[in-house]
Formats: structure tokens, sequence, C-alpha cells
């Protein structure tokens, strides 16, 4: 290789170790920036309104609605639907730590998105499918949990008993195209109207600290 052709891939050869150590800091980046997310699973009845409700959380950065409780196989909702599966319609929330705690996320859970008294059904809805459940994703969550009930408990917070399960996450499968972000796309739906609408109307008016008027993804 002569002198010109060696001073012409000098500064190529530069320039290639330089996009490939860019595309891995920028991997690096990605990397560090997911991990200031954490997920966490609920199920309180039909997806849509508590859906709905944690889209409008503050530090929330994702919301799908799903199935919990049951194998993928049966992971669809006509099957769901049946209460014959295992899962409940649920709901999983990507959050951010630093902005929102998961106590935060029960709280909201437990006073706006749903009524925790209520056993199989919620609302007008009926079944297992339907029931209050939250899906622990590991120990600290479990913990979490399981001292906040406890609290509402000593509290009387509820004029009935409790009967929210905690569990722990099998696998959460997302729901049909069509069930997603359901409320923002049909807000005069009668069923929205009725049974979701004034549950934002509600977190917005008890809970403003930890609601934002735009919605997640």
């Amino acid at each position: 290789m002569n002198m010109e052709s060696r001073t012409k891939w000098i500064p190529a050869l530069f320039l290639m170790v330089a996009v490939l150590f860019a595309i891995k800091a920028i991997d690096a980046f990605a990397q560090a920036a997911s991990s200031d997310q954490d997920t966490a699973v609920f199920s309180g009845g039909c997806f849509w309104g508590v859906d709905a409700v944690f889209k409008h959380v503050k530090g929330v950065d994702k919301v799908v609605s799903g199935y919990a409780g049951g194998a993928a196989n049966t992971a669809q909702y006509e099957t769901v639907s049946t209460g014959t599966t295992g899962h409940a319609e649920s709901v999983q929330v990507t959050y951010d730590p630093s902005k929102v705690s998961y106590d935060d996320l029960l709280k909201v859970f437990f006073f706006v998105a749903h009524d925790p008294t209520e056993l199989n059904r919620q609302g007008p809805d009926t079944g297992t499918q339907y029931r209050s459940s939250i899906f622990y994703e590991n120990d600290a969550q479990k913990k979490m949990a399981d001292d906040y009930i406890a609290q509402l408990d000593q509290k009387h917070a509820f004029s009935k008993p409790i009967v929210t399960k905690v569990v722990p996450l099998t696998g959460f499968y997302p729901a049909e195209g069509y069930h997603q972000n359901y409320l923002e796309l049909h807000p005069d739906q009668p069923y929205i109207v009725f049974n979701d609408l004034p549950k934002l109307e509600a977190f917005q008016k008890d809970l403003p600290d930890l609601y934002q008027p735009q919605v997640a993804k």
C-alpha cells in the first residue's frame, strides 16, 4: 500500500471506529434508560377503565391491556370471557420509579381504578375474569402490596372487607388491538360514559398530585 492510499485509509478507519463506539455508547445509554423503568400488573374489572385511569398517573409511561393468571394458549378475549381460563382482565403499567412509587400505584388502584371489596365482579361485570388481583413480579412488590392491604384493613378504609388477592405473575399477555386505549378512542360509548369517565373525574378531584392531564401511551 503506497503512502497516498494509506493516508486515505487511516481517516476512514478512525471514522469506522468512531461510528462503532457511538453505536455502543447509544446501546449503553438505551440500556441505562430502560433500567429506569419498572412494571406492575393489576386486575380490577374490565381493563378499559383500569387502563384509562393508569394512563393519567404522573410518572407512568405506558399501559397495556391484557390477561394474567392463565396460560398463553387461552389468552384470547372470547375464551377469557368464559371465566374458565384462570385469566383476569389486567393492565401492565410501565412507570418511572423516580417519579411515582409502587405505593402510589397501589393508592390509585385501590381508591380510583376499582372497588376492592367486590368479589369476582366489578360493577356490571361478573365472573372470575373481573376479579381484584395484584400480580407481583418480585418479593419487594409482594411485600409492599401485602403491607398496603394490611394498613387499609387496620384503618378500616372500606366499609366492607378487601377481597384483593396478591399473587405471583406467571405471564402477561397483551389483549387484542381493539381493546388498547379503549376509552380514548371511544369516549362516547355508553359503558365508558357510565362506568369509567366518573373514575377519571374522581381521580382528578381526589388525588390531584398524582393526576396528569396528558395520556400515556
